[in-house]
């Protein structure tokens, strides 16, 4: 297996949840992680963890609906490290509803930071993850797989996340950049027991997936020898309690 020592990595929606356990899990491999989220404080508590672990972690606020956020932040990246070994993409927004009284405001926020923002992301960072043959992941969501009822506009938002990046790893691939996409099932997480309150149903979290699941998966992955690129990862809970 590879060493992630002293390599850089972006991870968007580090401030909670699975980004936040991917963030971790990796920099206790020793990369240097910047923590990308809308709240500073949450960033800063994030960041405390990983000096503890032995590495660096940067607290780095970012809209993903702010256009100039994005390219600052690549900015930043440029000028204090030159490179970009590893970029996850796991920040975003969900609703769920009928599509007949879904709200429009709703479904322009989930494509506006699941879809566009993380677009504009990866063409930020990308000559960095050239520089570096990086590597990419896509955190989507089984939704990206399938659409059951109530689900169509956050669906949506995943199938496009699911299209670029397949459309991206054989843009890349011949960089020596490897994009794999991760689909998980429902997992433990602050905006799940949101969702789940939303849809009136009881919160068991011990029947969920648990973020570090996501994250050893992720960090397993990175760390394969490149004579291998793992693409697709399905992932969901063991007991179906939804």
């Amino acid at each position: 297996m590879e060493s992630l020592k002293d390599q850089i990595a972006v991870v968007t929606g580090a401030s909670s949840g699975i980004g936040k356990a991917i963030a971790l899990s990796i920099a206790a491999h020793g990369a240097e992680v910047c923590l990308v989220a809308r709240r500073r404080e949450l960033l800063e508590d994030v960041a405390k963890r990983i000096h503890g672990l032995g590495s660096s972690g940067h607290a780095c606020p970012v809209d993903l609906t702010n256009d100039e956020d994005i390219r600052s932040l690549g900015e930043h990246c440029q000028k204090d490290f030159g490179r970009v070994n590893i970029l996850v993409l796991c920040g975003g927004a969900i609703f769920h509803g009928l599509l007949a009284k879904a709200s429009l405001a709703d479904f322009d926020l989930m494509y506006r930071s699941n879809v566009r923002g993380h677009y504009l992301m990866i063409q930020t960072m990308l000559p960095l993850l050239r520089k570096s043959k990086g590597q990419i992941v896509f955190i989507n969501s089984s939704a990206g797989l399938r659409s059951p009822a109530t689900t169509g506009q956050f669906s949506a938002t995943q199938h496009a996340f699911r299209s670029i990046a397949d459309s991206l790893r054989d843009e890349v691939n011949a960089d020596g950049i490897r994009v794999l996409s991760i689909f998980p099932g429902r997992t433990a997480t602050p905006r799940i027991a949101k969702l789940f309150e939303k849809e009136g149903r009881a919160y068991q979290p011990d029947l969920l997936m648990q973020p570090e699941d996501i994250a050893e998966m992720v960090t397993h992955s990175l760390r394969l020898p490149r004579t291998a690129e793992v693409t697709d990862i399905s992932i969901r809970p063991m007991q179906k309690s939804y």
